[in-house]
């Protein structure tokens, strides 16, 4: 259904089922191998990942940190997070390439809209790591923005063992309901944790469509990239 996609991965998944914080190994080349099954669909694919695995805002608010400073370590979490998903892919045989906001030429390229643009249609998966390269932007409002730079037709927000947006915390409320369908206005209104404001404002802005699922099932980012009914669909109207 779909020929250009933007796959935004959760930090967090990445530790696996690990309490520690981390990247787990196996965890990292399972995802690899359901990019990879999307890649040989011939489906050109972006993808931001975040860096809650290895550094959160929450950690630096208890150390009293500065936020910008905060930021930019949460940047360089997920440039390392880039750099081992890039690792898999190769491993596995797909041709990939990190671009970063931050100036990194020893292990990444400059983020150069254009170029990203050429990589993903010569069929190459680009990764897009540090962020924005600025700080009190989060990593969402990073995805959705490269996913408008590169003209991606959606926004596949793989969600950690979470089967999309919900009306409360499901791991609070036992009870909570999944929405199927929603648009960015109810998100807003409603103050749905699914994504920041800004995020969500940009995609409205945009007429960005979104997918939210749960990425731990295998075969779902595929499913997601088909257009299978799966997790929550949010679109303008």
């Amino acid at each position: 259904m779909y020929k250009r996609v933007l796959l935004k991965l959760s930090g967090e998944a990445l530790k696996g089922d690990s309490a520690a914080s981390g990247i787990d190994p196996k965890t990292v080349l399972a995802i690899a191998k359901q990019i990879k099954d999307v890649h040989d669909l011939g489906v050109e694919v972006g993808i931001v990942v975040g860096g809650g695995n290895i550094w959160r805002g929450k950690t630096a608010e208890e150390l009293g940190m500065d936020r910008a400073q905060a930021d930019y370590m949460g940047m360089l979490a997920t440039m390392m997070n880039g750099l081992a998903l890039q690792d898999s892919l190769e491993k596995l045989g797909v041709s990939s390439r990190c671009m970063t906001a931050l100036q990194m030429n020893q292990v990444a390229e400059p983020y150069i809209r254009r170029k990203a643009i050429h990589h993903l249609e010569k069929g190459i998966v680009t990764i897009f790591i540090g962020g924005l390269g600025s700080p009190y932007f989060s990593t969402d409002t990073a995805c959705v923005l490269r996913a408008t730079e590169i003209n991606a037709e959606v926004v596949l927000m793989a969600k950690n063992k979470t089967e999309g947006v919900y009306d409360s915390d499901p791991r609070k409320n036992p009870n909570a309901k999944l929405f199927e369908t929603l648009t960015f206005n109810e998100i807003l209104a409603r103050n749905l944790m699914v994504m920041d404001s800004t995020a969500a404002s940009l995609c409205k802005d945009n007429k960005m469509k979104l997918i939210v699922f749960n990425m731990n099932e295998q075969g779902n980012i595929v499913k997601a990239v088909k257009g299978e009914k799966i997790g929550t669909l949010v679109t303008v109207e």
